[in-house]
């Protein structure tokens, strides 16, 4: 199987020439706006690899989302997480329909510092959609014991005081800030990489309304190496649900129902929830995806190609 490098090679070196951002992540720039250049050629990539009989189920529920951000309420979306081209994929099917443009323009995805600083290559896909970049937990769990850790919490601190006063800012002009709760990309066979972290309940609590998103499909494998610039593109039908809007007062409430006393215990009942939510999400895409595959299958098409031509 090729990766996405190989298989796309004009597009990402053009990628490369428009990209504008610095790798490096400072507390006075974790704000990022889209390079809208970039943007156009993702989704050349993008409409590409996506099949016919893609859809998003629930459009209405992010609409409505989209209706409250716009009335001055704040709003986040959490989403499953299998590849760096999930919110690629979630911003190509959302604007086939009514309103959609206006909705992704909205959108507000944090990002971890790595998606920067990894390679020039990484940043250059990255950098073609909003974000907030914030300096994750377990990459300073990762350095504790080290003589860098205190330099990296300390930058941490930094990175992550300014990404909160951002995301506050934008959570009342209009704006969806969207989470990927795992905080990575879910590995078959690691069923760790699917848990929620912690913090997803501190970002729930910050805000008014959910929805949250499951995903079925998926267009961009995880390379085994965990080099972003090896995963491997593949043609797909994808399929996301989104849940209904639900108010996240209320879903806190019902999470953390038996465990009163608050700490981990009750932080963990939320992201337990949040997981709970993401197996109805992805069982309801599932559902959709599975006779539009069997279609093709039934036809004699294989709809998950890694090596193919013609792009």
């Amino acid at each position: 199987m090729t990766h996405i490098d190989e298989q796309f090679r004009q597009v990402t070196e053009q990628l490369i020439r428009n990209s504008q951002q610095s790798q490096a992540v400072e507390r006075d720039r974790v704000f990022q706006p889209a390079n809208l250049g970039n943007r156009a050629l993702v989704e050349q990539i993008i409409s590409h690899l996506v099949l016919p009989g893609s859809r998003m189920e629930g459009y209405e529920n992010l609409r409505r989302l989209y209706r409250l951000a716009r009335e001055g309420k704040s709003c986040i979306i959490l989403m499953e997480h299998y590849s760096n081209f999930d919110l690629p994929c979630f911003f190509h099917l959302a604007e086939r329909y009514e309103e959609g443009k206006a909705v992704t323009d909205s959108i507000v995805a944090m990002a971890g510092s790595k998606l920067n600083e990894e390679s020039r290559f990484v940043l250059a896909f990255t950098e073609a959609y909003t974000r907030i970049v914030i300096y994750p937990a377990r990459m300073l769990t990762a350095l504790e014991g080290t003589p860098e850790y205190e330099e990296a919490r300390a930058r941490s601190r930094d990175i992550n005081r300014s990404a909160l006063r951002e995301m506050i800012r934008l959570k009342y002009t209009g704006h969806i800030v969207l989470l990927f709760p795992a905080g990575t990309r879910y590995r078959p066979g690691k069923p760790e990489t699917r848990q929620a972290l912690l913090e997803t309940d501190s970002y729930i609590k910050g805000f008014e309304y959910l929805v949250t998103v499951g995903i079925a499909g998926n267009t961009l494998r995880v390379d085994s190496s965990g080099n972003m610039e090896k995963d491997q593109p593949a043609t797909d039908v994808m399929v996301y649900s989104v849940g209904p809007v639900t108010s996240t007062a209320e879903f806190r409430r019902a999470a953390r129902a038996s465990t009163p006393e608050g700490g981990d215990d009750a932080k963990r009942a939320v992201t337990r929830a949040v997981e709970n939510e993401f197996d109805l999400r992805h069982k309801e895409a599932e559902a959709v995806r599975e006779p539009i595959v069997k279609a093709l299958r039934d036809k004699g098409i294989d709809p998950v190609q890694f090596d193919f031509s013609g792009f």
